[in-house]
């Protein structure tokens, strides 16, 4: 069908969509508008099959599809007729010499690389193969001469374009802040595709031969926004949940919601916590987190049991805070829960029974997210914002292993060596440290938390909060430090409170110091080497 061109030229419509829903009822809609319908592909299929007259696209360019589909609408026929401007005569004329007829509206969505290469499994030729030109080529032609073509990439937006057409007002009935609004829609939907596709060949991929780039010159971070929250960190505050695209490993952001209230800010933000300090553990774990600390925690092979002994560690500041399990939370565990509000539950599934029971909580926010119960490192980078900027590093990283293959590296600096018992202790509370705020101290004793010292402007604030928190259980306990003790005098306090052995990474100028001290009291002490500041 060809059209003259300069009367109602806009009568053409060019759909080449790979998430077919909606597009045949849409098309058939402008088709019974008159306009003219052309595709490519899958999408012409789909259309004819439907029953609706449409045009291939090499019946307009006058040129096949080459390369297996590769190529097919990278052609002058086809982007003359989506920039050519109306207004401009030499374009007009351009169009009437080469009988190019222009096209009014363009539905296209892209290839589904970010479902691709978050497959675990997926292979750098898939991805490749996934990376759309044609189509992408089409929404920035179409989008940059939105004044006359209106463009489509979201399926949603079909039912409001049909109602506009078959209210008799023709494309000319949608406006050019609507056109605007669907260009900048169309912009950020290519947008986010080319920045997906970067940090895929930036950190998702490495090919033989090719060096990977830890920490680009140019970062594109792409979030897409799953849902507003009621408020930020304070009712006077607004916020926004958004969601990393491309990452295989979704976390809290991408958690489904069982049962219970909206999420909010906070309960986000504790969310992550507990998923991050829960994936330490290997065995079967318990944490509660309040203000993005573990205040309990404790590892034991009855679920049931590790919780209670997470809730021991500091049962008054559990209320209202948040679980987290690392295994199918059971229904024994569930009950054990009962006579203490919590705001969250995260784990990586629930047994029917627990459901059940947690269900009864009104205001009780059940969330499932698989990943609490692996230890698979996250697949991006820690990003943390500053006024005007981005701050990158690297993730701390698990620690793996049993007790002889975790501490390994780890050197005794004092004459008497922690038991096999102390050295269980030292690791469980080492690994906990991590996810402490600095200046952290942890005491620890049979794999469960005895109490933490977080967050104070020095280490003996810190130690001497545990000494209260702990009370008479803090005798007899291990201690673990995030950071090394500047001066002897922390020895000292642990000491008075029956601190049975210490860890910490060592590195101070007074290094000798402070294991002359742990030696005079017969403490044993282990340096790890490495550091757990969490600011």
């Amino acid at each position: 069908m060809r059209l003259g061109y300069c009367n109602r030229l806009e009568m053409q419509a060019l759909i080449s969509v790979f998430d077919k829903k909606g597009v045949v009822e849409f098309a058939k809609v402008l088709a019974s508008k008159g306009f003219n319908v052309i595709s490519t592909g899958g999408t012409f299929k789909s259309l004819q099959e439907s029953g609706m007259k449409v045009t291939a696209v090499q019946d307009v360019t006058k040129f096949p599809e080459i390369l297996g589909g590769r190529v097919k609408t990278l052609h002058p026929s086809i982007h003359g007729a989506l920039l050519a401007r109306p207004d401009q005569p030499s374009h007009v004329e351009d169009l009437t010499r080469h009988q190019i007829a222009r096209i009014g509206l363009v539905a296209v969505n892209l290839y589904p690389f970010v479902e691709t290469v978050s497959r675990a499994d997926t292979t750098l030729e898939e991805a490749l193969e996934n990376i759309d030109i044609g189509g992408h080529t089409l929404i920035r032609a179409a989008s940059k001469n939105f004044e006359h073509v209106v463009i489509v990439v979201d399926p949603t937006d079909y039912q409001w374009i049909a109602q506009r057409l078959e209210g008799g007002g023709g494309l000319e009935s949608i406006t050019l802040g609507e056109r605007k609004k669907l260009a900048l829609k169309a912009f950020k939907h290519a947008c986010a595709y080319d920045s997906a596709v970067a940090n895929y060949l930036e950190f998702g991929s490495t090919p033989a031969g090719v060096e990977t780039t830890q920490f680009p010159e140019v970062l594109h971070p792409v979030f897409e926004k799953k849902q507003s929250l009621r408020y930020g960190e304070n009712p006077h505050q607004k916020a926004a949940l958004y969601q990393m695209v491309g990452s295989k490993m979704g976390g809290v952001a991408s958690g489904e919601k069982l049962h219970g209230p909206d999420l909010s800010y906070n309960n986000l933000l504790d969310g992550d916590a507990a998923l991050r300090v829960i994936r330490e553990f290997g065995d079967t774990a318990c944490c509660v987190i309040k203000h993005t600390n573990p205040c309990g925690l404790a590892v034991h092979s009855d679920q049931a049991e590790a919780y209670r002994r997470a809730f021991a560690g500091d049962s008054k500041s559990a209320y209202g805070g948040i679980l987290g399990f690392n295994r199918t939370l059971t229904e024994a565990a569930a009950l054990a829960l009962k006579g203490v509000f919590y705001e969250l539950i995260i784990a990586p599934d629930y047994e029917e029974g627990a459901l059940k029971i947690l269900r009864a909580k009104e205001k009780l926010r059940v969330l499932k997210v698989p990943e609490a119960g692996t230890q698979q490192a996250f697949d991006t980078p820690d990003i943390r914002t500053i006024g005007g900027g981005l701050l990158l590093q690297q993730p701390n990283p698990i620690i793996l292993g049993s007790v002889d293959e975790a501490t390994k590296s780890w050197k005794v600096v004092t004459k008497i060596a922690p038991t096999k018992e102390q050295m269980a202790d030292l690791l469980f509370a080492w690994r906990v440290s991590k996810h402490v705020k600095s200046n952290a101290i942890v005491v620890s004793k049979d794999q469960q938390i005895v109490a933490i010292g977080a967050g104070q402007p020095n280490r003996i604030q810190s130690l001497n909060i545990c000494r209260r928190v702990g009370g008479d259980k803090v005798a007899g306990s291990v201690l673990a430090s995030d950071a090394f003790f500047p001066f002897a005098d922390s020895i000292d306090a642990a000491q008075e409170a029956g601190i049975g052995c210490i860890v910490q990474p060592g590195g101070s100028i007074r290094d000798q110091e402070v294991i002359d001290a742990a030696d005079k009291f017969g403490i044993p002490m282990v340096f790890t080497g490495n550091r757990n500041f969490l600011h």
